[in-house]
This record gives structure tokens, sequence and C-alpha cells, in this order.
């Protein structure tokens, strides 16, 4: 095993992240990379609650979370890294290979244009995820395990279940 999956979503850890992939992919560890988070011990606490006790979290900013992924990758237990945004997924790729990243639930604000049921996304943001695919991420949109992996093109053009 090691890190399954790289997954964006802008709720963080909740239900489907811990229950819709953690179940599946059989998840003992979530890396969860967020500046803020890193530095707020009562956020951290809050999402801890939100994850089963033989489930561990780590709660790092980019920089740490750089140096500590290929401990992650040889962990033998399967996990996953979630950041909550696009742009700090960029910043990993930017320091790290990654292979594939998913996004997950991106939700409306303004400024931003829904692309598929679960994914509104800025300009800036659609930028964003076309830059990691020229680092040479497989970037797709998969809101659960059993839904349709969505190519980033599609993702981008709106094309999927809208």
């Amino acid at each position: 095993m090691t890190l399954e999956l790289f997954r964006i979503d802008d709720r963080l850890i909740h239900g489907q992240v811990v229950v819709g992939w953690g179940q599946p992919l059989g998840l003992k560890f979530i890396v969860l990379v967020d500046d803020a988070v890193a530095s707020s011990d009562w956020e951290q606490e809050l999402y801890r609650m939100g994850v089963p006790p033989e489930m561990d979290v780590y709660f790092h900013d980019v920089g740490t979370a750089t140096a500590r992924i290929p401990e992650y990758r040889s962990d033998p237990r399967a996990g996953l890294l979630l950041t909550g945004d696009i742009a700090t997924m960029h910043r990993l790729a930017e320091r790290v290979p990654l292979v594939a990243v998913n996004v997950g639930g991106i939700h409306s604000r303004p400024g931003r244009v829904q692309r598929l049921r679960y994914v509104f996304l800025s300009n800036d943001e659609a930028d964003e995820l076309r830059a990691l695919a020229a680092h040479g991420v497989k970037v797709t949109a998969q809101d659960v395990p059993g839904a349709r992996t969505v190519p980033l093109d599609d993702l981008l053009n709106g094309k999927d279940d809208l």
C-alpha cells in the first residue's frame, strides 16, 4: 500500500472522504495539507473528531508535507493526501512528483462557474488544473468511488452530469 489517492476537496475531512473513499480503499491514514489548519490545534481537533479511532490523521503545511511525502509513500498502510484547494495541490506538485490527482468537491462561490455537479471553478483555478497536468499529473474528477472518472478536458468543459 501507500498513498492511494491525492484528492482536492474544499470540505477537507468529512463523511464522503472518511467513509466513501476510506472504506473502499481501506485507508488507515489521512494526510491533510493546509497551511492554516496545520497551525490551528482547534481546527485539527475538529477534523480528528470526524475520523474513526483506527485511522491516523496528520496535519501539515506544504513545506512539512513535501518533506514527509516519501515517508508516507513508503508506509505499508493505505493513505490519502487531501488538500482543500487546487493551489495547495499545485504547490506540492511543484516540489514532489505526483502521478494523479482526484478533484472532489469544489463548491460554488462568487467568481466560480459550475463545471460538474460537484465542481465549480474560477478561470484561475481551471488554469491551475491545466498547470498540474503540465507537470505530468493525471487530473481527473470523481466525487465518489463508484462514479465515473471524469478526465480533465471533460471537467473543464463541463461534460459529465450537468
